[in-house]
Parts: C-alpha cells; sequence; structure tokens
C-alpha cells in the first residue's frame, strides 16, 4: 500500500552505512581531460567560504529556468523556437555543466568531502536529465513527431536510472568514451545551430539519403543509448558483488526494474488511453509530470545504494500517475489537463520533500550543513583529512556530471 514517508526516511543503520560509503567510478570520457584545464581554473576563481552543494544548486537552477524559456514559448513542441531562446538554453546548459564540474573540487579545497555531495549531486542531475532532454527535443521542433519526442525523453530518464542500477549490482560506477560530457556537447550544439538557422534548419531533407536533419540526430542518439544499454545490461547480469552475484544490498539484481517499471508503464497506457489526447496536446507538460516522478524513484535508488539497502517499490510519488489512471477509469470526470498538472505539482512536492528530509537528516547525523562550510571542516590549505567522496570524473546522464565531483 501506499503510505506517507515517516517522519524520518533513513534509519541509523542506513546512516551509519551511508557515512562509510566510498565513491568507485571508472570514466573513459574522450572529451573530459580536454575540459579538465578550464575547469580547474575556473574553480581557482572560487572563494574558500562557498560551499560546494550551492554550485550545484546554481546550476541547476540556471539549467531549469532557460529550458522553462522554450518551455513557455513551446508547450507543444511544434512551434519554432526563439533563437535567442534556443542560444540562452545551449549556454544554461554549458553553465551547468561547468558548475556540475567544479563543485568536487571545490569540495576537496575547502575540505567538505563527504557521501552527501555525491547524493546531492545525484539528485540534481536526476532532475536536469528531465530539462535537458525536453530542451532538447522543443529545439528541434520533435513535437511534430509526439512518439519519438516520448521515446527520447523517457530514453534519457531510463539511461540515468540504468546508470545508477549497475552501480547498485556491481558497486561501480562505469562510463564509456562517448557519454554525460560528449551528450551534453552535442546538445548545446543543437541549440547552437538552433539559434543561428532556427530550429525549421532540423526538418531539412539531406540529398541522397532524402531524411530530414532532426531523423540522423535522434537515430544517433539512440544508437549511442542502445550501446551504452547493451553494456549496462551486461553488468548487471554478471557483475554483482554481493554474494552470489546479488546487489550491494544482497538483493536480486533485476529487483531495481519494478520501480522504474511503475513509472515508464504507466506513462505510455495513460498516454494510449487518453480520449482527451492528453500527450499529444500537452507533451512537455506530460513529460515533466513524469520525469518528476522518475526522479524521485531514481533518487531512492542512489540511496538504496549508497545505504546498501534494499529499494521498495511502491512510493508516494506513483499517487501522481494514479490520480490520471483514475481519472480515466471514470470516464475522465475532471479534464486530464488539469488532473495532469496535479500529477505535476503533486510529483514535484513529493520530490522535493524527500530530497529535503533525506539531506538534513545526513547533515544532523554528519553534523556538516547543506549550503554552508562550518569554519572547523576546512584547513589552511583547504583539505581534509580523510578520503573525499567526490570523484574527479564519472557522470551518470545527460543532464549532469553526478558522481564526477562528490563532496
Amino acid at each position: 500500500m501506499f503510505r506517507l514517508e515517516s517522519q524520518r526516511i533513513l534509519s541509523p543503520a542506513q546512516l551509519k552505512r551511508l557515512s562509510e560509503h566510498k565513491y568507485s567510478c571508472a570514466s573513459e570520457s574522450l572529451i573530459d581531460p580536454i575540459l579538465q584545464p578550464y575547469w580547474n581554473k575556473l574553480t581557482s576563481f572560487l572563494p574558500l567560504w562557498l560551499a560546494p552543494n550551492l554550485i550545484t544548486t546554481a546550476g541547476l537552477i540556471v539549467n531549469i529556468l532557460t529550458t522553462l524559456v522554450l518551455v513557455w514559448y513551446c508547450p507543444d513542441a511544434k512551434s519554432e523556437a526563439p533563437r535567442w531562446g534556443c542560444f540562452l538554453c545551449g549556454l544554461g546548459l554549458f553553465i551547468y555543466q561547468s558548475l556540475d564540474a567544479i563543485d568536487g573540487k571545490q569540495a576537496r579545497r575547502t575540505g567538505t568531502s563527504s557521501p552527501l555531495g555525491e547524493l546531492f549531486d545525484h539528485g540534481c542531475d536526476s532532475i536536469s536529465t528531465v530539462f535537458v532532454a525536453l530542451s532538447a527535443c522543443i529545439a528541434v521542433q520533435l513535437g511534430e513527431k509526439p512518439g519519438w519526442m516520448f521515446f527520447q525523453c523517457f530514453l534519457a530518464m531510463t539511461m540515468f536510472y540504468f546508470s545508477h542500477w549497475q552501480t547498485y549490482v556491481s558497486g561501480t560506477l562505469k562510463f564509456t568514451k562517448v557519454d554525460v560530457t560528449e551528450a551534453q556537447c552535442t546538445i548545446m550544439g543543437i541549440h547552437m545551430i538552433s539559434a543561428i538557422f532556427g530550429s525549421s534548419i532540423w526538418a531539412t531533407k539531406i540529398p541522397v539519403i532524402n531524411l530530414e536533419f532532426y531523423v540522423l540526430m535522434v537515430l544517433f542518439s539512440q544508437s549511442c543509448c542502445g550501446a551504452a544499454l547493451i553494456q549496462g545490461l551486461y553488468i548487471i547480469l554478471t557483475g554483482g558483488c554481493g554474494r552470489n552475484g546479488s546487489t550491494v544490498a544482497g538483493t536480486s539484481v533485476l529487483s531495481p526494474v519494478i520501480p522504474f517499471g511503475l513509472v515508464v508503464v504507466p506513462a505510455i497506457v495513460i498516454s494510449a488511453m487518453s480520449t482527451q489526447h492528453v500527450y499529444e496536446a500537452h507533451p512537455t507538460l506530460y513529460i515533466l509530470a513524469f520525469g518528476m516522478v522518475a526522479a524521485k524513484v531514481t533518487n531512492r535508488l542512489v540511496v538504496a545504494h549508497m545505504t546498501k539497502s534494499e529499494m521498495e517499490y511502491l512510493d508516494t510519488v506513483l499517487l501522481g500517475p494514479l490520480m490520471l489512471f483514475l481519472n480515466q477509469y471514470f470516464k475522465s470526470f475532471l479534464p486530464e489537463y488539469y488532473v495532469l498538472w496535479g500529477c505535476m505539482l503533486w510529483a514535484t512536492f513529493d520530490l522535493l520533500r524527500y530530497c529535503r528530509q533525506v539531506c538534513l537528516e545526513i547533515c544532523d547525523f554528519l553534523n556538516i550543513e547543506l549550503f554552508h562550510i562550518k569554519p572547523v571542516l576546512a584547513s589552511k590549505d583547504g583539505e581534509k583529512n580523510g578520503t573525499a567522496i567526490r570523484g574527479p570524473q564519472a557522470r551518470p546522464s545527460v543532464g549532469g556530471k553526478a558522481g564526477r565531483h562528490h563532496h
């Protein structure tokens, strides 16, 4: 049954295991080494009193606001987005990428590395993934092909979840040569092309092959994601680090498929069964609503991994999709548009409530502050004795580089 989270989400045993969590990552990114000098230089300009989580939050806010500009002007993702809006969105993604890359470096400078930074990064990136994927779809007017837009956005959410699923199984976050940084740079390029030539450029047919430009971009992204999914699935089925090949929590390696399935399957069914064509009429709102649901479920998977705990299947955030389903069951007693808004607002509220409570519990247990550096934690040279949890690389999603620079 559904139940609201109790006053405390994490048990003392979970908090203890989380405090002992050691970050592990393996990355072969092609672009990361090229950008590292820029990120290092940028970090050197930061004041030592600036908390790393504030940097992460600032990047996320910029990313969300610039995407909402496109959503405001193109809610159906069909009309041509303003060129300045595309430029702003590409710039916002660049700022987000830069800030997400230096927050861990700042954590090491200030001696504030902790498991909370890793969890906070993942939480921000789970939200960013939704907005980045949505902005790219708007920039190429993919709303003209609603099925493709649905697939692209949910593929991005699935990739993010999949990366944490294989981490939950193997204990190590693994990335290929073409991964998050490369995907982000590609999307920045998409926004810049739309800013210079207009979104209509993507509908131009390429001679000889007689295919629209956007078709090649979609096929390329799907091919890259498909290869990553195959590799991730291999790790999931063969790389269990627990007893008898189980997860870090000793559970079945296939168990995380159920919570995410309870997000994707209802999204597909509700869209297909809607008599008012709620998704086709309001694609951006639909993606945002289910994106927040997916972000909540992904955050719970991250917490399960870091605390080495079993992940529960049902979640209060699923009350949002349930509202849509029940409304359809009763012959759309209420206009689906308004119920969709209710779903989106509830999912956002439930996600923020969960993240806030988890962060507060961790801060209380570790005696640290979320957005403030305690003077006693930072030494003169900005280093702290102990192991930094934020690693120098690794990010699991198109939306962000969670895990690369954890506090």
